[in-house]
C-alpha cells in the first residue's frame, strides 16, 4: 500500500483529519492529489507532505513557512536546501518557544503566588470569631 493511491476518506482516516482540511491544504497548493473527476486520489508524495505540514503545524510554523518549506524540496540538491532552510526556521521557533515558557512559568509562578495570599485571607475570615 505504500505505493497506492489513497482516497479522502482513507487520507482523513489515516491521519486523523477533516476532508475539509485536506481540501484546505489543496487550495493553499500544499497538496495535489490526482484528479478523476471529482475524487481526489493522494499519491505517497502528497502522503509525505501531509505528515510534514501536521508535524509543522504541532511546532507552530505558519502554512506559509511550511509551503515554502515544502516547495524547497523539488530543488534536485538531495534536499540541502530545504533540511538548511527548515534547521534555520525550527532554531528561530525554538527559541520563540523557550521564550514563551519562560513567560508563562513566570505567570504560573506569580498566580501560585497571588493565590497562595488568597488562601491565607480566606482563612483569615474563618478564623474571626463570628459576629454575634
Amino acid at each position: 500500500m505504500t505505493d497506492a493511491l489513497m482516497n479522502i476518506r482513507e487520507m482523513c482516516e489515516t491521519f486523523n483529519v477533516t476532508a475539509r482540511t485536506l481540501r484546505f491544504y489543496e487550495s493553499k497548493e500544499l497538496l495535489s492529489p490526482v484528479r478523476q473527476g471529482q475524487k481526489r486520489l493522494f499519491t505517497r508524495r502528497d502522503r509525505a507532505r501531509l505528515k510534514l505540514i501536521l508535524r509543522g503545524k504541532r511546532f507552530g510554523f505558519s502554512l506559509e513557512e511550511i509551503r515554502q518549506l515544502l516547495n524547497l524540496y523539488d530543488r534536485g540538491d538531495q534536499q540541502e536546501a530545504q533540511l538548511r532552510e527548515t534547521y534555520r526556521v525550527a532554531q528561530e521557533r525554538l527559541a520563540q518557544m523557550e521564550r514563551q515558557r519562560a513567560e508563562l512559568d513566570e505567570a504560573i509562578a506569580d498566580l501560585k503566588e497571588q493565590m497562595t495570599w488568597g488562601a491565607e485571607v480566606i482563612a483569615s475570615f474563618q478564623a474571626r470569631p463570628a459576629a454575634e
